[in-house]
């Protein structure tokens, strides 16, 4: 089931608003976090960590990558239908659950302003995302990217209010 995201923007200055005001990546050193460790220390990510964990990427979204992680928070988690997320974390479901979270993964880092320029991206998963933009407006599949650019040792992060389903 595709959806349509909206990603309001007022041409590039609001991406660096849509950072600046929001959570960054750590810090440790001069080098930032990977994707994991700065998912976890947001804070609005924890229903999207424990599926990580769940679904046994962590390692890979730990890894050298670059990834670009369209990455729910815990309130896009819970607008899913009731029980939707306890059926996910179910062992026996961890192949729908990759599933499921490898779609919310492009290879390579693709910032804000160059994603406005694409037509679509394949994801992890294997299927293509659909990207369109008109008056300021970047939409994938259906959910609003609500800030973007979040920089991570291996890739970047922009937090959407919707959980992306595949078909």
């Amino acid at each position: 089931m595709k959806a349509q995201t909206l990603v309001r923007w007022a041409g590039v200055g609001m991406v660096g608003m849509l950072t600046a005001g929001g959570i960054q990546a750590g810090d440790h050193g001069g080098h930032a976090q990977d994707i994991v460790d700065t998912a976890r220390e947001a804070g609005q990510f924890e229903t999207l960590v424990a599926a990580i964990e769940a679904a046994g990427l962590v390692a890979t979204l730990q890894g050298e990558g670059p990834f670009t992680v369209f990455a729910p928070t815990d309130e896009a988690f819970a607008a899913l239908p009731e029980g939707t997320v306890e059926s996910l974390l179910m062992p026996e479901n961890q192949a729908q659950l990759q599933a499921l979270l490898t779609y919310h993964v492009v290879p390579g880092s693709v910032m804000a302003e160059q994603a406005m320029t694409l037509d679509s991206a394949t994801t992890v998963q294997g299927q293509e995302l659909t990207i369109t933009t008109g008056d300021g407006t970047l939409m994938i599949d259906e959910a609003s990217v609500i800030q973007a650019d979040i920089a991570a040792s291996n890739g970047v992060i922009h937090v959407i209010d919707a959980v992306l389903m595949p078909e």
